[in-house]
C-alpha cells in the first residue's frame, strides 16, 4: 500500500494528549486496512506528523475522523525507505515508563545483539556514504523498537547494536517488532536492509554502563550463529517465555568461546503481529 506522511496544526496540545489521539488511530485503524507506523510532535511549533500505511489519503484521514475528529491539513505522498533512512535525525516521542516486575532480580537481564547482514559487502558494493544512510535506517529502527519496549542501548557495533532488557518477554517481543519493522521497509526500499538477532538472560556483570560476562558472549554468538531474517534465543530466553509457543528447537550447536554446546531455538517472528 503506498505510504503518506501528514501534517495537523495542534498549537495548544501536549504530548500526552497527541500520544492518546495516536492510540486511538490504532484503535480502528485495522477496520480501514490502514497502519499508523509512527508519529512524531513538535510540541514547540505545535505540529504532529504520522506516517501511515493506507489504501489512500482519505482512507488514512477517514480513520482520523473517527479516531477524534483532528483531520490532517496536510497529507503527502512518501518513500518509506526515504523517510526511514533520515529517521535517525527526528526525535520521536518518548513513551510512558513502564513499570518492572517487583518479582525481577534486578541483576537480571536480557541482552540483544542486532547485525546487518553482509554489511562488508554492502558498504563495498555501494560506498561508505550510501552504506552508512543504511546504517542510519537500521539504527533508527531498531531505537523506536528499543523506546516502545523499554530496552537500553548499551553500545554500537558500527553494523549492529547489543541492547539491555530488565524483562526478557520485551526483549522477546522487541526483537519480533525489529524483524516486522524491517519486512515492512523492505517491501518498499530499493535497497533492502537483512539482519540478524540473537537473544540470551541472565546476570552480566556491569561496569560504567557497559554490560560483560558469559550471558553478553552467549547473546553475541547467538546473533554471529543466526541466518538472514532470523532471532536465535538461548534456553534461558525461552524458559521464560513461557507463554509463548513461537520456539522452534534448532538442537545444540557449537558456540566459540563455549566448552559445552548451547541449546538453540529460533523465534517465529512472522508466526504473530508484534504489535
Amino acid at each position: 500500500m503506498p505510504i503518506f506522511l501528514d501534517r495537523h496544526d495542534m498549537k495548544g496540545t501536549t504530548a500526552a494528549e497527541v500520544a492518546a489521539a495516536h492510540l486511538k488511530d490504532l484503535a480502528i485503524q485495522d477496520r480501514y486496512g490502514v497502519k499508523f507506523l509512527t508519529y512524531w510532535f513538535d510540541e514547540d511549533r505545535g505540529t504532529t506528523f504520522c506516517l501511515v500505511d493506507a489504501p489512500d489519503k482519505a482512507t488514512a484521514q477517514r480513520v482520523h475522523s473517527e479516531a477524534h475528529g483532528d483531520i490532517a491539513g496536510d497529507v503527502i505522498d512518501v518513500e518509506l525507505s526515504a523517510v526511514e533512512a533520515f529517521l535517525g535525525r527526528i526525535s520521536d516521542p518518548k513513551p510512558p515508563a513502564r513499570s518492572v516486575s517487583g518479582a525481577m532480580d534486578p541483576a537480571h537481564r536480557a541482552i540483544m545483539f542486532t547485525d546487518i547482514v553482509g554489511s562488508t559487502e554492502m558498504t563495498a558494493r555501494l560506498g561508505d556514504v550510501a552504506a552508512t544512510e543504511l546504517v542510519r535506517a537500521h539504527d533508527s529502527l531498531v531505537r523506536r523498537a528499543l523506546a516502545r519496549y523499554a530496552g537500553r542501548e548499551v553500545k554500537h557495533l558500527g553494523d549492529g547494536v547489543m541492547a539491555s532488557f530488565d524483562s526478557t518477554e520485551a526483549a522477546v517481543a522487541c526483537a519480533k517488532a525489529i524483524q516486522k519493522s524491517f519486512e515492512r521497509y523492505n517491501r518498499a526500499s530499493p535497497e533492502p536492509i537483512h539482519i540478524r538477532i540473537g537473544l540470551d538472560c541472565g546476570q552480566p556483570v556491569e561496569d560504567s554502563r557497559d554490560l560483560f560476562g558469559s550471558t553478553v558472549q552467549r547473546a553475541s554468538r547467538l546473533c554471529n550463529a543466526a541466518g538472514t531474517d532470523q532471532i536465535l534465543v538461548s534456553n534461558a530466553v525461552r524458559e521464560e517465555c513461557e507463554h509463548d509457543s513461537g520456539f522452534a528447537d534448532c538442537g545444540s550447536k557449537e558456540l566459540k568461546g563455549f566448552r559445552e554446546p548451547v541449546r538453540v531455538f529460533a523465534c517465529d517472528w512472522r508466526a504473530e503481529s508484534s504489535g
